[in-house]
């Protein structure tokens, strides 16, 4: 089947098309180029005047709409994956918290599973859904000065063999490993991880420079929610955030809610790691979407009250949307809509070596794209060309 859909403007986002056409057959985009070069044909899908940008990507995320990653059941996913959809999310890597390891490895089945059967259902289905391509592993390498919330008794030693372990349970499925690289092992696993062709993220960390150093050496190539559960900037000891802000080998996220990160130091993150290497991730846990309560962080029960999720007085992820991690990065950080989304869709997916196919809107790609208003308010979300 084609389609033809329509805007007043387009994002690829490297790019920017006023008036744009885009061609989509069996759920890849074949043609795309401005309605001054080309005339719509066929079946058209006319979005007046929005914006036509590509899918959110958002690497690290817990859960949402009452559903925490860890512990679901196949029957509940699709509840999360049309409430990510209905935020602009097309695809997302669910993301694990330290537990014992069993637990865990029990959990990384069940999402390889999940990643495994969603792209048959996605296509059956008539209604947008976000889809799982890959899982993140937050723990348990994690430094226990550094923790957050991380159960401490769940953290351990960076090996080999207990990642493999973990690999063969997501079957071969992890695409980010966030880890504390200052930890004894740690080098070894993040050139075997690398190896593997992992993302390694730094992160939850209480590493000196010269150790954050040495792991971008290794193979480390991202890092993990930027500021948080990260030894602080000094200015005689800039340590793990110092490395994270200047490198240009390595890109890294942050939760732009406002809560995790104060707008001025969104600002400044923005300033540093720019448009090409900054990526929008929420964080989000089951309580995304969600009334006030208790909601589960995998074994952990967090308290959510006005936006704000803790445990024992600590933050416990977030509540936040990636539409709104967007529109918030325009507000804070001054960023254009344009600059904005790209830290949403094309920097994570390159990140995560998926580009491709994800997080850009080029000929050969998924039809998965987002229509939105020039304030970046979502209208629609379309996955395979489905409108």
């Amino acid at each position: 089947m084609r389609t033809t859909f329509t805007a007043s403007l387009l994002y690829t986002p490297t790019a920017e098309i006023q008036n744009p056409i885009v061609v989509v057959e069996d759920g890849v985009v074949t043609a795309l180029c401005s309605r001054a070069e080309s005339n719509a044909s066929g079946e058209v899908v006319d979005f007046g005047d929005a914006v036509i940008v590509p899918g959110f990507f958002d690497i690290h995320i817990h859960g949402g709409a009452g559903v925490d990653v860890m512990n679901v059941a196949p029957s509940d996913l699709p509840r999360l994956n049309a409430f990510l959809a209905a935020h602009g999310v097309t695809a997302y890597l669910p993301t694990t918290v330290a537990a014992a390891l069993d637990r865990t490895c029990q959990a990384l089945e069940r999402l390889a599973g999940a990643i495994e059967a969603t792209e048959k259902k996605n296509e059956n289905s008539e209604v947008a859904h976000a889809r799982p391509v890959g899982i993140h592993l937050e723990g348990p390498f994690l430094s226990p000065q550094r923790r957050g919330v991380h159960p401490p008794e769940y953290l351990l030693p960076p090996n080999i063999e207990t990642f493999d372990q973990l690999w063969q349970a997501a079957r071969g499925h992890v695409r980010v490993m966030t880890i504390a690289p200052e930890l004894p092992g740690a080098l070894e696993l993040i050139a075997e991880a690398a190896r593997r062709h992992v993302c390694v993220s730094i992160g939850h960390s209480d590493a000196h420079l010269s150790a954050a150093e040495a792991a971008v050496n290794a193979g480390a190539r991202h890092a993990t929610h930027t500021f948080n559960a990260m030894r602080p900037l000094d200015h005689r000891d800039p340590g793990i955030i110092a490395e994270v802000l200047t490198d240009d080998r390595i890109s890294a996220d942050l939760i732009a809610d406002g809560i995790h990160v104060a707008p001025a130091m969104v600002k400044l993150f923005a300033h540093m790691k720019g448009a090409q290497h900054a990526v929008l991730i929420t964080d989000a846990i089951a309580a995304t979407g969600m009334p006030n309560g208790q909601y589960q962080l995998g074994p952990l029960l967090v308290d959510v009250k006005d936006g704000k999720c803790t445990y024992e007085g600590k933050l416990a992820g977030s509540v936040l949307t990636m539409d709104r991690a967007v529109r918030n990065m325009v507000q804070f950080a001054g960023w254009s809509l344009r600059d904005a989304v790209r830290a949403a869709t094309l920097n994570p997916a390159q990140t995560v070596e998926l580009a491709k196919q994800r997080g850009i809107i080029r000929v050969g790609a998924a039809a998965d794209f987002v229509v939105m208003t020039h304030d970046g308010e979502i209208l629609k979300t379309v996955m395979g060309g489905r409108a």
